[in-house]
């Protein structure tokens, strides 16, 4: 771990966490009180209430979880980067496939910062 408080065991465990369908138990876990998230060039959300309410609103446009697997993972300073997929079922019946990657910053163990980067055109 270094000096601002994220390993690669530190974003392991909260992939799994994530992949186990615990997203909200995650954000409460690792994310920090002030944190921005950002959707590709979208404004970013601030503030960790606000980001649960949306993803609360992401959660239960899901019908079925099918998982998420880890392509690629790397963490360096105070950054991480993680490729992934998230496969599941929307509430419409359809399944969906999503290929993005997440760019986050650390402090204390926290995520203070983190941007999603995927092909929004699907």
């Amino acid at each position: 771990m270094n000096a601002n408080g994220v390993s690669l065991t530190t974003v392991q465990e909260l992939m799994n966490c994530v992949a186990g369908g615990r997203i909200l138990d995650a954000m409460n876990r690792y994310y920090d009180p002030s944190v921005t998230m950002q959707e590709n060039a979208n404004p970013p959300c601030a503030g960790l209430a606000a980001n649960i309410e949306r993803e609360k609103a992401f959660v239960a446009s899901i019908r079925e979880w099918r998982g998420l697997q880890i392509k690629a993972m790397a963490v360096n300073d105070d950054v991480s980067f993680i490729e992934y997929t998230i496969d599941f079922v929307n509430t419409s019946g359809i399944p969906m496939h999503n290929e993005q990657v997440s760019v986050a910053r650390w402090k204390n163990g926290k995520i203070i910062h983190e941007r999603f980067y995927y092909d929004s055109g699907h």
